[in-house]
């Protein structure tokens, strides 16, 4: 199996030759090829997005309309399909792919496709002289550079609004996980979207990545992934002044107080902490728990993620899939040694499963792993691990769980747990993060923000957010004479 790019509405092989093994996570064995981009990839894919960018943006938005609906239509007729292929490219239980990565990747397409039908501008009479308007247009080539945890969703997070606008598109996956986005292209074709207007390039985030955020032509650049990208990418694009979004890491905070309805908090704390395999910039790794209720609290935590059941991916009654690769594997047990070394005590896992199926025992998989006994200074509790791992932490008033819940470098989302309204409100307010759930957790409207602050990025996404950051707005006055 092999994944060309796509270029100009044809699957094209890389202009060097050279391509990448592909790995399942699962088992830990090659399963693809997938071509490795350089600079002059990007070129090409720039020039054919250039070439469909004046027909696709002067198309009227309802025929934009249309096209991006049989999209959304196509991918949810593969919903099984899709599933596999995501669920061997990054190694998620494929009950999840099927429940909330291809479903949301349907809706992302389908409601910015129906948000174009709506969209409106402002207009202003000045008394006795004219009239002021805003007109916004697209913005031309779009470079949107998508993450491996959450393949096609995110992709699709970032395609929607970008092409529902009129722009186009130079797609950059993650090369650990290129096959959802190579099957987008395809299901793009059937759909009948021109060529040229979404393009897809292959390849290693150095090379192309890196390649698509300098490239002169393309002013806007979306980006989802880890911090320390994201700030080579600022330094790279701000002397351009290129548009932004970077979507960056996060070291969120689960915080339960005394009044909490317990038999809710705790078993949504867990899939907070270990939905895909921990593998979500959004997910609950550091929960703080007022000290009345941590006992039961941490029981609670532990016993639920003792219950969840590693194995075969593909095996629907899997709850926790593999680790996305082998460098990963190892840099998340690498964090549970150090919280040892720091004192912690691991309650549960840190270790494999020992009872997997023969096809996946070569595969990258670790056991949920709770943390207690460390302090919220201690490096697992600063920095983000991106696996299945959470710490407990105690705090003894609502003013150092909020302390203690902004005192990382991160902002991305926060969850809390309450039974008073006030304090509900009062500790969202408080809350030094982009996106705040109360009782609940990962429950999204595509028409609110999305993105962090701090060291969890810059920009936003989604609803009217989305609007204002793939179109260009031009202020326009008319005098009007008065008799």
């Amino acid at each position: 199996m092999t994944f060309d790019h796509f270029i100009g509405g044809k699957f094209v092989p890389p202009i060097e030759g050279r391509y990448l093994d592909v790995y399942e996570p699962a088992t830990g064995q090659v399963y693809a090829r997938c071509a490795a981009g350089t600079s002059a990839d990007v070129d090409l894919a720039v020039a054919a997005a250039e070439a469909a960018f004046p027909k696709w943006s002067s198309m009227a938005a309802d025929q934009r309309s249309r096209l991006l609906l049989k999209l959304a239509d196509l991918i949810e007729s593969r919903l099984e399909w899709l599933a596999e292929a995501e669920t061997r490219d990054q190694g998620k239980p494929i009950a999840l792919s099927r429940s909330m990565d291809i479903p949301r990747a349907a809706q992302n397409i389908r409601f910015f496709a129906t948000a174009i039908l709506h969209s409106s501008s402002e207009s202003f009479a000045i008394d006795q002289i004219g009239l002021s308007y805003t007109l916004r247009r697209a913005r031309g080539v779009c470079g949107l550079i998508s993450p491996w945890n959450l393949p096609l969703y995110l992709l699709t997070w970032k395609v929607g609004p970008a092409l529902a606008y009129g722009n186009t598109v130079v797609a950059k996956p993650s090369e650990l996980t290129p096959r959802t986005a190579h099957h987008l292209a395809e299901l793009c074709v059937e759909a009948g979207l021109p060529p040229g207007v979404l393009n897809l390039v292959q390849g290693y985030g150095r090379e192309a990545g890196a390649a698509l955020v300098a490239h002169p032509r393309v002013a806007t650049i979306s980006f989802t992934g880890g911090t320390t990208t994201g700030r080579e990418i600022a330094r790279v694009a701000a002397p351009m002044f290129k548009k932004l979004s970077l979507e960056l890491g996060g070291k969120n905070a689960n915080v339960i107080f005394a009044d909490a309805e317990l038999g809710k908090a705790i078993p949504m704390s867990v899939r907070a902490a270990f939905t895909n395999q921990g593998e979500v910039c959004l997910t609950g790794s550091r929960l703080l728990v007022e000290r009345s209720i941590y006992d039961k609290v941490l029981e609670g935590v532990v016993a639920g993620a003792k219950q969840l059941r590693s194995g075969d991916p593909l095996d629907p009654h899997t709850d926790q899939g593999a680790l996305v690769s082998r460098e990963h594997l190892e840099k998340v047990r690498g964090y549970i040694a150090s919280a040892r070394e720091a004192g912690g005590q691991v309650l549960c896992g840190g270790e494999p499963p020992h009872d997997l199926p023969e096809r996946v025992r070569g595969g990258y998989f670790l056991r949920p792993t709770v943390i207690a006994g460390l302090g919220p200074d201690a490096r697992v509790n600063q920095e983000e691990i991106f696996g299945p791992v959470v710490s407990v932490i105690p705090f003894d008033s609502e003013a150092e769980g909020v302390a203690i819940a902004n005192g990382t470098p991160y902002g991305l989302a926060a969850t809390l747990w309450t039974g008073d309204v006030s304090r509900a409100h009062r500790v969202a307010e408080n809350l030094q993060a982009g996106i705040v759930w109360i009782n609940c957790w990962l429950v999204r409207d595509l028409r609110t923000p999305f993105g962090g602050v701090k060291q969890s990025g810059v920009g936003r996404e989604g609803g009217e957010d989305a609007y204002h950051f793939y179109t260009e707005s031009k202020s326009v006055t008319l005098r009007v004479p008065h008799q």
